[in-house]
């Protein structure tokens, strides 16, 4: 039986006095591939926010391996949605995928030879070595998330949280990016944020709906009734090819 990565119990949290998550319950398995869909404002991003320490909840805790978020910093690897990057900023490839050492390292040490080895290893590893010296700038959005992953692989985490990996990218790189996560799952957690439910079924192990509370269905399996649950819409279920998908049916819904 796997170890648990990640356990969040009965955790709420509010902003301004309104309720973000409720009463939510999740535990994640080690080696999981787990994605957790849900509209905008559902109170994903907030979850992850909790999980990696950035927020503490109103009620409930979160537990990494049995430490406290802030107690496991270094076991978490995590790419967000807004990067904040400045695409002007004149910073290489390379620097930014060793920045994830400041972790390690802390801001008043230089890097070490140690520290760029393991830079170059991550950037090989998500197929970026030969931009190496590019500015971030530079680089179609579908690169720079590659960077980010790598960015984020330098902490050599044991989970690595992703939100929204494939927002503004092209159809071939969300099969990609999904390609190389699924490679990286053979070794790390991979918890990912995302609204591409077609393109995900054929590579995660499991799936949570959230939207204030969670709903959790312990496979790779998509049903009708969780997916309404969480989007308050009308889905359809289909499956060609042999791989099953599921999408949305056309609805007026709009996100908040």
């Amino acid at each position: 039986m796997p170890a648990t990565a990640i356990e969040v119990k009965d955790v709420s949290f509010f902003y301004n006095g309104h309720p973000i998550l409720a009463k939510v319950n999740l535990t994640v398995g080690e080696l999981d591939f787990l994605a957790i869909m849900g509209p905008n404002g559902s109170g994903k991003t907030t979850l992850f926010k909790i999980i990696l320490g950035i927020l503490n909840p109103a009620q409930g805790s979160v537990r990494i391996f049995g430490k406290t978020p802030r107690e496991a910093a270094g076991l978490l690897g995590y790419v967000p949605q807004d990067t904040g990057l400045n695409k002007d900023f004149p910073i290489s490839v390379f620097d930014v995928a060793l920045m994830g050492r400041l972790g390690r390292t802390g801001l008043s040490r230089r890097f070490t030879s140690e520290d760029r080895e393991l830079a170059r290893k991550v950037l090989e590893q998500v197929g970026m070595w030969d931009f190496r010296d590019r500015q971030i700038g530079k680089l179609s959005g579908g690169q720079r998330q590659r960077v980010f992953i790598a960015r984020a692989l330098s902490v050599e985490p044991k989970i690595l949280l992703m939100d929204e990996p494939t927002a503004s990218v092209d159809a071939q790189f969300q099969t990609d990016l999904y390609s190389l996560l699924k490679e990286l799952n053979s070794s790390i957690t991979v918890v990912v944020v995302s609204h591409d439910v077609s393109v995900l079924s054929g590579y995660i192990n499991s799936v949570a709906c959230l939207n204030r509370t969670l709903f959790y269905h312990g496979s790779g399996e998509v049903t009708e009734e969780m997916l309404h649950s969480a989007y308050q819409c009308p889905v359809d279920l289909i499956a060609h090819g042999g791989v099953p998908h599921r999408v949305l049916r056309k609805h007026d819904h709009k996100d908040s």
